[in-house]
């Protein structure tokens, strides 16, 4: 095939920007699905399955230098069935091959280059590979495939036999302990402390990604151990974070991970489930320190995700990459003269205060801005008052920003993600219920309307969105995002219809991914498409892993509505995790959330009568994330606001424990005084 664009492969078809990347490279690809599989068995083929996603990095570098070179894309033709897979729109498929990856002992990543059977059972695997070595290996397999056809066969069968291992098997999860006790948060803490940096924060080294579970983890933990210890690493990780060059600190929001140490130098891609989860995190932060960098941070990244990530219908796009023009974070960079040219006579205390350098602090000349100062003290510093600082801050942000727009932005990963989408429904209503700016609460109504109206059907959710048409059937994560998105709206606005909503999708969950024998949630549904494995997601990484999150939603929503096999379930999976909890808390941080909320009894409050919304308001200023509320202004459905409905006009709140109710309150004050 020649890749003129008058001849494109396969792939022009499909609507992922990354596939679409790809459409016109000489390689003859597929895109996953019945048509490539069948070629393979009938033309008794060995598979590539070359899986990556439209911001990363290496991904184009090994298209520019393999993929589009007509050399190698004839030997790949000639010898193989080539599929291309974005690794957002089918996490199952990435999951199973980035697992087999793991079986072969060796380290993961994208892009993620897998050799299969015919049979799409895996026998060989890598990540980026170089042109030379790239060839040699082609040329490698393809004698192996005619020569030791065998032996590669029983590779295959055998990693394939790995793959279908139960996860609860393999982990030794087992149901021995319902106790969640103080005692046990007290052992968990050192082994995730073990892993601070105590110096520049965050866990590990370089590279180092934000992990926001682990904080909000470490947020629960705090307020339920008064462990200042963990309050602390929150402050430290989520100040250098603010500071570093992974914020953007013209246009907000995070980049994907810091390259060093220090936060300084991102890998420039911005991804919409970091940001959601961020948003959660800051606005969280705020309500125990009152610090005014978090707020700005909160404003900022919406600002941005209005300005760049929003679809008009209220979906949010997936990524921004990190290359433009071909280079990777030249839209985000400045150099001296830059500055000089922009700025003027502002330009000295300008590249003071981010840290530039006449020569480039990066590469090339090159600037990334980043802080190492609180405005307090750099007002200081040069005798200005803090106020005349901030009004200077946002001009400086104003100009940069119109000069920036100017430039070719990144490529825009347009589709649209269910799961993702969840994420910053409910990063929006978290920062809606602490900030009270009502922006955010639009937004967040929006999103949620349009994943109700154009991505589910019925009960059924859609995985992917683009172009007018939702298409991939629902995974977990899908299912346990957006459920925790619409019980936080909920809780935000007291409209019952979200709530009852999260509880039908939770009945479809309970339907079609529950394993009763192991008593956790498969990754696909039992109506999904069959591969060669059907996996159980349960670790907590830059995500909180899908099976921690069902788990958190069934324990809220047997709360609200007097589900007792909705909690035995949310208890048992805690249980069966605990062990590997206390032992890997870094991967199991969302669990550990959960667990906070066993120690001590849920709040479960109730705010009855028309001043409702003013006083979930005023109790939202407080940091108490083990409670669930409810209200109404005048009649409900629920079962929690049975025989609290209002009746004279009053607004009375409501605050039980373990179905053992309180005295009720008629001011937020007096109900703080009975929380415990």
């Amino acid at each position: 095939m020649s890749n003129k664009k008058d001849n494109p492969n396969r792939l022009i078809k499909q609507t992922s920007p990354y596939l679409l990347q790809h459409a016109y490279n000489p390689v003859d690809w597929y895109p996953w699905g019945e048509e490539a599989l069948k070629k393979a068995k009938e033309e008794d083929k060995p598979i590539i399955m070359s899986i990556g996603y439209s911001a990363c990095h290496w991904c184009h570098v090994m298209e520019r230098e393999s993929f589009e070179n007509e050399e190698i894309a004839s030997l790949m033709n000639k010898l193989f069935v080539n599929i291309k897979v974005d690794r957002e729109e089918r996490p199952d498929v990435d999951q199973i091959y980035m697992d087999a990856l793991h079986s072969m002992n060796i380290q993961g990543g994208w892009p993620l280059n897998v050799f299969l059977m015919p049979d799409a059972k895996p026998f060989y695997g890598g990540t980026y590979f170089p042109p030379s070595h790239w060839i040699h290996l082609l040329n490698q397999i393809g004698v192996a495939f005619k020569d030791q056809r065998e032996a590669l066969e029983k590779s295959a069968e055998d990693f394939t036999r790995v793959l279908n291992y139960s996860e609860v098997y393999k982990y030794g999860l087992e149901d021995k302990s319902a106790s969640f006790t103080k005692e046990d948060l007290d052992e968990i803490f050192p082994n995730l402390e073990k892993k601070f940096d105590k110096r520049l924060g965050g866990t590990g080294q370089a590279p180092k990604f934000m992990m926001p579970s682990i904080y909000l983890f470490l947020l629960r933990h705090y307020h339920t151990t008064k462990n200042e210890s963990a309050l602390q690493h929150v402050k430290l990780t989520l100040d250098k974070m603010a500071y570093g060059g992974i914020y953007d600190q013209i246009g907000g929001g995070f980049a994907r991970y810091s390259t060093d140490a220090e936060w300084f130098a991102p890998h420039f891609e911005k991804m919409l489930y970091d940001n959601g989860q961020l948003l959660s995190l800051y606005s969280e932060a705020y309500t125990i320190t009152q610090s005014e960098l978090y707020k700005n941070i909160v404003y900022e990244t919406i600002e941005w995700l209005g300005r760049e990530m929003i679809n008009p219908e209220g979906g949010f796009y997936s990524a921004l990459d990190a290359d433009s023009e071909g280079e990777e974070g030249k839209f985000y960079i400045w150099t001296d003269k830059e500055i000089d040219k922009v700025l003027k006579k502002d330009a000295p205390l300008f590249k003071e205060y981010y840290n530039m350098e006449a020569n480039g602090n990066w590469e090339h000349d090159y600037n990334i801005l980043h802080r190492k100062l609180s405005d307090l003290a750099f007002a200081n510093k040069h005798n200005i008052e803090e106020t005349a600082l901030t009004a200077i801050i946002r001009k400086w942000k104003q100009i940069l920003l119109e000069k920036r727009n100017q430039r070719i932005k990144p490529g825009l990963d347009d589709k649209i993600l269910t799961s993702w989408n969840g994420i910053m429904l409910k990063g929006l209503v978290d920062a809606y219920r602490i900030f009270d700016e009502p922006l955010f609460l639009e937004l967040a109504e929006k999103n949620a309307q349009f994943m109700k109206n154009k991505i589910q059907s019925n009960d059924k959710l859609f995985h992917s969105y683009k172009n007018g048409k939702a298409s991939i059937d629902g995974y977990l994560e899908d299912y346990a995002f957006v459920i925790q998105g619409y019980i936080a709206l909920y809780q935000a606005t007291f409209n019952e219809a979200w709530l009852l909503n999260a509880k039908n999708l939770t009945q479809y969950v309970m339907d079609h991914f529950y394993d009763k024998e192991e008593q956790m949630f498969f990754f696909t549904a039992d109506n999904s498409e069959k591969l060669i494995a059907r996996k159980k997601e349960l670790f907590d990484n830059v995500i909180p892993g899908s099976n921690s999150v069902m788990a958190t939603n069934l324990y809220w929503l047997s709360i609200y509505f007097e589900r007792e096999d909705y909690l035995d379930i949310a208890l048992s999976m805690l249980a069966k995790i605990k062990k590997l909890l206390i032992a890997e808390p870094s991967y199991t941080s969302n669990w550990g959330s959960l667990f906070t909320y066993q120690v001590n009894p849920t709040a479960e409050i109730v705010i009855s009568g028309k001043s409702c919304l003013e006083y979930r308001k005023q109790l939202d200023k407080h940091f108490l994330p083990n409670k669930i509320l409810a209200g109404t202004k005048d009649k409900s459905s629920l079962s929690l606001l049975e025989g609290r409905e209002p009746s004279d006009g009053k607004t009375m709140v409501y605050v039980c424990y373990n179905k053992t109710c309180q005295v009720p309150a008629d001011t937020i004050d007096k109900a703080m005084k009975t929380i415990k």
